[in-house]
């Protein structure tokens, strides 16, 4: 049996919190000040919300989101697998699985900000760079 007859994508409108947390740790982007119980907000406030589950034991190993407003634009977002499912086409997978849903909704303009080492991986599903366009975030955090 392949990875991929070992691996279930789905659309969930809430997930175990801790498994959630987890992936976004696995990944350096949880701050411990986080609030681990607004996950599923988080989760619900999420356009498409896709978690890659293990299916010998239920267990998440994989997530990616969109954030979008169903109609024009939508963002890929928190596209994560855990180290030890890495390079088995789980990311793939989620990707595509999103990648098709806004399709479907006949959204046009997909776009991500990839993290440095990752634009191969991006390049391959057909995401290029957008010339002329700088990515930025807003510099002054909350205190």
């Amino acid at each position: 049996m392949n990875d991929k007859n070992k691996i279930q994508i789905e659309f969930v409108r809430s997930w175990h919190e801790d498994q959630i947390v987890q992936l976004y740790r696995a990944a350096g982007w949880w701050k411990e000040e986080m609030d681990a119980g607004k996950i599923n907000h988080l989760i619900q406030g999420s356009f498409l919300f896709a978690v890659a589950i293990d299916i010998s034991t239920g267990r998440a190993v994989g997530m990616g989101r969109v954030i979008s407003d169903g109609i024009a634009d939508a963002y890929i977002q928190d596209l994560v697998v855990q180290g030890d499912w890495r390079s088995r086409g789980v990311g793939t997978m989620i990707l595509i699985k999103l990648l098709e849903e806004c399709k479907f909704h006949k959204i046009s303009w997909i776009g991500l900000i990839a993290e440095p080492g990752k634009e191969e991986f991006y390049r391959s599903q057909g995401f290029a760079p957008m010339p002329g366009h700088v990515p930025m975030l807003f510099a002054k955090e909350a205190k």
